[in-house]
C-alpha cells in the first residue's frame, strides 16, 4: 500500500491522506489491539491521529500517550490532533470554548498525550454562549506559547466558519486551518454551504464517519438485522443514527451502487466509499477508524485507490441530496446565479 501525502490546510505540514481516529480506544478496543492498529498505521505510512478529551472521558487520550512514550523513535514525527469544548467535569464551566475552560482542557490534553504542544487544536463543536474573540484570543497566546501548532475547527455550520475566519482575520490573530465534518456518501449535506465556504477560504476538510459509521461498508441488510456493535448495541445515539440512514431510500440505492462498483474493480465497498470522500474538493485527508487490524487494513487499501471520472459521477448522482427548493434547490439557487454569456446559462440549465 502506498499513502499519499497532502498539505493540511494552508500550513506547512505534510500529512498522510488517511488519518487515524481513535475515539473508542481504551474503551471499545483493548489496549493491546489500539498499540498493534496504531503500529501498523504507522508501518503503512500514516502519520496523523486524531482523538479529542472527552472519548472514553480521557481514555483515548491517555492509551496515546502510552503508545507514544513506549515507542519514542517511531512517534517523534507524528502528526497529533485533538479537540475540546464537550463537557469534561459536573461542573457548569466544565464546557463550552471560554478562556478558563480552554485552558484546563489543553493543559489536561497535553499531559495525558505527554506532548509538549499539541499539531492541531481543534474546537470540537460551536459554543453559542462564548464570543468567538474570546475563544481566538486564548488560541492565540496558546500559539504564541508553544503550546499549539495549529488551530481547527469542527462541527459547525458555513455561517459560523465565516464568521470564526473573519474574526481571526480581522484582529490579527491564529486563523483556524481545517474543518471536521461528518461527510460521505450518506451524507453530503454540507456541500449547500459549509464546503463552499471551506473552498472560498482554502481551509482544509478532514471528514469523519466516511463509512457513515460502518453502514457504508456493505454489510447491512434493509432491516438492519445484522447490524453489529454499532447500530445494535443498545447506543441511544447510534441507534438514532441507524435509523435514519435506514429509512432513506437514497442510502440503500447508494450502497448497491457501491457494491456494484466495488465488485467491478476488484476493491471492497468501504475502500469506494472512502476513496470517493477522500478525493472530493477541499479535503485534506479522511478520518478512519478501526476496531481492528482487519479493519485497518482493508480501509488502508483507500489511500491508492483513485476511481475513474465516470464511477465518480455514478456515485454522484445516486447518493445526492435532494434539498427543498428554496433556499438549496433549484429555486433558490437561481436567486443567486448569474452568467456573462447566454450558452453558459443555457448549459447550466440543462
Amino acid at each position: 500500500m502506498t499513502m499519499k501525502y497532502r498539505k493540511l490546510g494552508k500550513s506547512g505540514l505534510s500529512i498522510s491522506n488517511l488519518i487515524l481516529g481513535t475515539m473508542g480506544f481504551g474503551t471499545e478496543t483493548p489496549e493491546a489491539e489500539a498499540f498493534a492498529i496504531l503500529d501498523a498505521f504507522l508501518d503503512a505510512g500514516g502519520n496523523m491521529i486524531d482523538t479529542a478529551d472527552v472519548y472514553g472521558g480521557g481514555a483515548s487520550e491517555e492509551l496515546l500517550g502510552r503508545w507514544r512514550a513506549s515507542r519514542p523513535k517511531t512517534t517523534s514525527r507524528l502528526v497529533v490532533a485533538t479537540k475540546a469544548r464537550f463537557g469534561t467535569g459536573a461542573d457548569v464551566n466544565d464546557a463550552g470554548t471560554s478562556r478558563p475552560h480552554l485552558h484546563r482542557a489543553l493543559n489536561t490534553s497535553l499531559r495525558r498525550l505527554g506532548v509538549e504542544a499539541i499539531d492541531l487544536y481543534q474546537m470540537h463543536g460551536w459554543d453559542p454562549l462564548t464570543p468567538v474573540e474570546e475563544t481566538l484570543s486564548f488560541l492565540d497566546a496558546a500559539a504564541r506559547a508553544g503550546k499549539i501548532h495549529y488551530v481547527g475547527l469542527s462541527n459547525i455550520t458555513g455561517w459560523q466558519l465565516q464568521l470564526v475566519l473573519s474574526t481571526a482575520r480581522a484582529m490579527g490573530l491564529q486563523v483556524p486551518i481545517t474543518l471536521q465534518q461528518q461527510y460521505s456518501l450518506a451524507c453530503r449535506e454540507i456541500e449547500y454551504e459549509v464546503i463552499p465556504a471551506a473552498l472560498h477560504n482554502e481551509i482544509g476538510l478532514l471528514p469523519w464517519s466516511p463509512l457513515a459509521g460502518g453502514f457504508l461498508s456493505g454489510k447491512y441488510t434493509r432491516d438492519m438485522a445484522n447490524a453489529g456493535t454499532r447500530y445494535g448495541a443498545g447506543n441511544a445515539m447510534f441507534q438514532y443514527i441507524g435509523e435514519k440512514l435506514a429509512g432513506a431510500g437514497r442510502n440503500w440505492a447508494t450502497i448497491d451502487a457501491v457494491r456494484r462498483i466495488a465488485d467491478q474493480i476488484g476493491a471492497t465497498p468501504s475502500q469506494v466509499a472512502l476513496s470517493w470522500v477522500a478525493n472530493r474538493p477541499a479535503v485534506s485527508s479522511t478520518i478512519i477508524g478501526a476496531r481492528t487490524i482487519e479493519q485497518l487494513n482493508d480501509n488502508l487499501a483507500a489511500a491508492e485507490l483513485q476511481l475513474d471520472p465516470e464511477v465518480i459521477a455514478q456515485l454522484d448522482k445516486v447518493s445526492a441530496p435532494t434539498p427543498d427548493e428554496y433556499p438549496y434547490g433549484r429555486f433558490g439557487s437561481l436567486q443567486r446565479e448569474r452568467y456573462i454569456d447566454s450558452s453558459e446559462q443555457a448549459l447550466r440549465e440543462l
